[in-house]
């Protein structure tokens, strides 16, 4: 046996949504023993020393003797997790052995978490990781059991589940980890779930409905405000069910943010995201749950409600600097999150839905109930949710309590998956309107030139715009969010032009800027 040897191992490290490709370098030799990490490792890639010793005894292998040096390249990088267990089992194993040929570790990235009876556990962001690899040029990749449906999602890559060391030890050993059945690829659906929520459930507000059906068209953001108990909640619990299906590249991103994010472990059968992501936090919740962060910086739940919903219920209770944090996202569609050591980007395109009562004590708007709060107590209510904030909203709409009569009615109202079909109609008239522009795909993406080139309006329309504009004081950003929404109609009309009629609606979701709305 050589004095010395040198083994060169691939794993992957993720930074933000993306891959960045670690090369674990294994130097052996006869000396005093010890162990040495170098590379900015934390903790968890320190201790990992024993759980490589442990696993190696319980799975027979044979055991490094003497001074053992590992290297994690790039050495600027620092290395988190324990998702390099097993690549640096592999590598000692290389080290000392001349079972695994180096021509074969160079085609393939490991990952995996070790256990102390040699088990390999699942780790995070096993899909970006996968996407980096094949970005890399590798062959192969294994992954834990539990990460190898995300990994397989990828075309041209190879990706072997092990249970065990011993396991993937004999892979490599083997053919080089040629010849092992690879994951079945799971297909993406955008059907809704027999039994789940359906807009059919919800007897009554027809035309809080319709502001749903404009908001899912347009992709807008949406405020409803209500008393207690007129199915603000139920209404946005079933937004997801008329939103249009995930098409395969939302699917990819989306899913890569749930592995980031740790939200895809623990199923084997797991692939792409097939649902539109549904995000309700509570309303306790940090400026750095909502929008990312930490000491090991991780998507918030602006970030997982990626391509989908993000609901926040009873909105004046959120803590105003909560609120304040999503301006820049909304806007970006993108949250930056900048620590010491490095800056990382979270993808953040969502739906705002948001509910409210109309008071403090929720009955100022209730017809049945009467309002026991001062004027000074609903205005300062309201003032808790800034102007900037409204601004960006698109749509306000006034929730009613269902009258009696509707609730015992007994046909059935519109079912989710008629909606649906006119909400992807409409958002097909959109994807041919942008066709070219990846960052745009529904009108409220729109950018200040297209607004322009796409709503434009005759006298008649033009008049009726800025006689709502002088009457309710509204911003430049509220002037065209109005004409995006009077696009999604039209859209959903089938209309070429924006007409008066659009218009109108699209007027008429801005309660909250008429002047005195909510006062007793």
């Amino acid at each position: 046996m050589p004095t010395s040897r040198l083994s060169r191992v691939w794993s992957s490290a993720v930074l933000g949504v993306d891959a960045l490709p670690i090369e674990i370098e294994t130097h052996t030799e006869p000396n005093i023993p010890r162990w040495t990490v170098v590379g900015l490792p934390d903790g968890a890639v320190r201790e990992s020393r024993d759980r490589v010793w442990a696993a190696l005894k319980t799975s027979d292998l044979p055991v490094p003797r003497g001074a053992v040096t590992v290297n994690l390249a790039p050495a600027d990088v620092r290395k988190e997790g324990s998702a390099y267990d097993l690549p640096l089992a592999l590598g000692l194993l290389a080290a000392t052995t001349d079972v695994l040929p180096q021509d074969v570790l160079d085609e393939v990235v490991i990952v995996g978490e070790l256990g102390l009876d040699g088990a390999v556990r699942p780790v995070r962001g096993v899909l970006p990781m996968a996407v980096g690899a094949r970005y890399e040029g590798r062959r192969a990749m294994i992954v834990p059991p539990q990460n190898a449906a995300e990994a397989a999602v990828v075309d041209g890559l190879e990706v072997y589940a092990v249970r065990t060391l011993r396991e993937a030890f004999d892979l490599l050993a083997e053919q080089g980890g040629r010849g092992s059945p690879e994951p079945p690829r799971p297909l993406v659906s955008g059907v809704v779930p027999a039994g789940g929520p359906d807009f059919a459930d919800v007897r009554g507000q027809v035309l809080v409905k319709r502001a749903l059906e404009v908001a899912a068209a347009g992709g807008h953001n949406a405020l409803m405000v209500g008393p207690p108990g007129s199915g603000k909640t139920m209404l946005a619990r079933r937004l997801p069910t008329i939103l249009p299906p995930l098409t395969p590249a939302e699917a990819l991103e989306t899913t890569k943010i749930l592995s980031v994010g740790g939200r895809l472990n623990g199923s084997a059968t797991l692939g792409l995201v097939a649902e539109r992501p549904f995000r309700s936090p509570h309303h306790t919740i940090s400026n750095a749950g909502l929008v990312g962060g930490g000491s090991n910086p991780m998507p918030g739940e602006i970030s997982l409600a990626h391509n989908g919903v993000l609901f926040l219920d009873e909105l004046p209770e959120f803590e105003r600097s909560v609120l304040e944090v999503l301006r820049q996202p909304l806007e970006e569609g993108e949250v930056t999150i900048a620590r010491a050591r490095a800056t990382v980007r979270y993808p953040a395109r969502f739906m705002l839905v948001a509910s409210m009562n109309p008071c403090p004590c929720g009955h100022a708007s209730d017809p049945t109930r009467a309002c026991v709060c001062a004027p000074g107590q609903v205005q300062r209510y309201l003032s808790k949710v800034s102007g900037p904030l409204l601004d960006r909203i698109d749509l306000h709409v006034e929730v009613t309590p269902v009258p009696f009569e509707a609730l015992g009615r007994t046909e059935d109202a519109e079912p989710s998956e008629a909606v649906r079909q006119r909400v992807v109609a409409a958002r097909e008239r959109q994807a041919e309107r942008f066709e070219g522009a990846d960052d745009r795909y529904c009108n409220a993406q729109m950018s200040a030139p297209e607004v322009r080139r796409w709503c434009k309006l005759d006298t008649h329309s033009r008049s009726l715009l800025e006689s709502a504009l002088t009457r309710l004081g509204l911003s430049a950003r509220a002037h065209d969010r109005i004409l995006k929404v009077a696009r999604t109609i039209a859209d959903l009309s089938d209309a070429v032009e924006v007409g008066p009629e659009h218009l109108a609606e699209a007027i008429q979701y801005r309660s909250l800027d008429r002047a005195g709305w909510g006062v007793s």
